[in-house]
């Protein structure tokens, strides 16, 4: 699937973009674009959340090429323009987060490597974060810095405990219903009811993202599997392990959202007192897509991402 573009989204110039064949009918979607400035400062790799896709990151795109960075972004397996692994392709489904570290393995040996420039900084959304902080555990990491929006760390808005949770996704998916899709319309997307929508205040942007939908349905992803959410219930397991956080070395800014219903910025902030070069800060009234937010949210992300990737300290508090 090429870029997708609309008249309120255009693609930013310079664009290319391509497939990375992981294993045998799975392959990912990438993109990339060059500094917009002569001065470059390294590369910055978009990681985007569950349900989302390259074409919804121009306007960051653009934002960063402008402060002389190069970008990349991916869209992750099954999701987005990238393989589907259910054959209902509206179910986002992945049976372990570790097929997400192999999407982003291949990423960086099969294309970073050979186009990029250092440093390396990554900028995960979500369900993005809990991959990357997993990796930044490992040997050979690639990146210097993570600054990482609304990470998934805990979940809000369940209709029982996240253990509860968890066990029972587990129980379902023992018993061969993984690939089942879990409770949800399977068509979210299609609902453009501004009022009340979780994840963003800002009219304009949300609706921006419905248009790309519009036009290009086969972008789109509906609630996610059970066994989906056994995966992502694990990966979040291993957060919460007093052990875990001081494995993560790469200096991380983790920035919450102030009014977030996906995920718990409580549980984001007790995360980032854990880490050994970790600071935080909290958008107040801020949905939970803190990049598709309206512009006065959108200033304070940037002025926090400009002073954490130049090396200027940042308090904890907001």
């Amino acid at each position: 699937m090429d870029l997708v573009s609309t008249p309120k989204n255009p693609i930013p110039l310079g664009a290319s973009a391509g497939y990375l064949d992981i294993r045998k009918g799975v392959r990912i979607r990438y993109a990339s674009w060059q500094s917009a400035l002569r001065q470059r400062r390294g590369t910055v790799c978009i990681f985007p959340g569950r349900n989302e896709f390259i074409e919804k990151y121009f306007e960051v795109v653009g934002e960063l090429r402008r402060r002389g960075f190069a970008v990349a972004v991916l869209d992750w397996r099954g999701q987005g323009g990238s393989s589907r692994l259910t054959r209902s392709s509206m179910r986002g489904h992945v049976g372990d987060f570790a097929d997400y570290e192999e999407d982003l393995s291949h990423f960086m040996k099969g294309w970073c490597f050979r186009t990029v420039r250092c440093p390396i900084t990554r900028l995960p959304h979500s369900m993005a974060a809990t991959v990357l902080f997993n990796a930044a555990t490992k040997r050979g990491c690639w990146f210097s810095r993570m600054v990482m929006t609304a990470p998934m760390v805990q979940l809000v808005g369940l209709p029982m405990s996240q253990g509860l949770c968890a066990r029972l996704a587990d129980g379902l998916t023992m018993f061969g219903f993984g690939k089942q899709a879990a409770p949800g319309k399977p068509e979210q997307w299609l609902n453009d009811v501004f009022e009340g929508n979780p994840l963003t205040s800002d009219r304009e942007r949300f609706f921006r993202n419905i248009g790309v939908l519009q036009a290009a349905p086969g972008l789109a992803v509906g609630p996610p599997t059970i066994g989906w959410l056994n995966a992502a219930f694990e990966a979040m397991a291993r957060l919460k392990d007093e052990k875990y956080a001081p494995r993560i070395r790469i200096p991380s800014l983790l920035v919450a959202a102030g009014d977030d219903q996906i995920v718990s910025s409580k549980a984001i902030e007790g995360l980032a007192s854990r880490l050994r070069a970790g600071s935080q800060i909290v958008l107040r009234g801020s949905r939970h897509e803190i990049l598709q937010e309206r512009d006065a949210i959108r200033e304070q992300f940037w002025a926090a991402f400009d002073a954490f990737v130049t090396g200027v300290a940042l308090s904890k508090a907001s």
